[in-house]
């Protein structure tokens, strides 16, 4: 009877280890000015979530650096043109622009960086998007991020 009851236990353990949801995302960027994915899906029971993101090309980021940045798709556009006059320093990112979700530095060939945020901080209904804000890159560099 006791084998019983801890086999079921450690099935039930087991299987709530399985339907976790993944709260975090491993983003590639390269050289031809692209992200490894369009859509970034995020399970609404995650309280904090994680973006981990690479750079598999071979410029550096003077030259083709990109990084990855969280805000309301509406927003977007706003964002990245006036972060592009603050340079590579700054991210191409205003200081204190509130738009901004979150967002990790620029990276180049072979670096990487990651950001946490809130995921309370994304209202239900609401669009968001991502996008890389070195100067022009948006036009290709961005894609959709829902919460499920």
């Amino acid at each position: 009877m006791l084998a019983k009851v801890v086999a079921v236990s450690l099935l039930s353990l087991l299987s709530s280890q399985l339907l976790a949801a993944e709260c975090k995302v491993d983003v590639d960027s390269t050289d031809q000015m692209s992200f490894s994915t369009k859509e970034i899906v995020i399970d609404k029971s995650c309280k904090t979530f994680t973006v981990n993101l690479g750079h598999s090309g071979s410029l550096a980021k003077s030259v083709m650096g990109h990084n990855w940045v969280l805000s309301k798709a509406a927003d977007m556009q706003g964002i990245a043109a006036d972060g592009m006059s603050v340079g590579v320093d700054k991210n191409y990112l205003k200081d204190g622009d509130t738009r901004i979700i979150a967002h990790t530095k620029v990276i180049g060939a072979g670096e990487k960086d990651s950001v946490s945020f809130d995921v309370s901080k994304l209202a239900a209904g609401e669009s968001y998007g991502f996008f890389c804000s070195f100067p022009g890159h948006i036009a290709m560099m961005k894609g959709a991020v829902v919460v499920k």
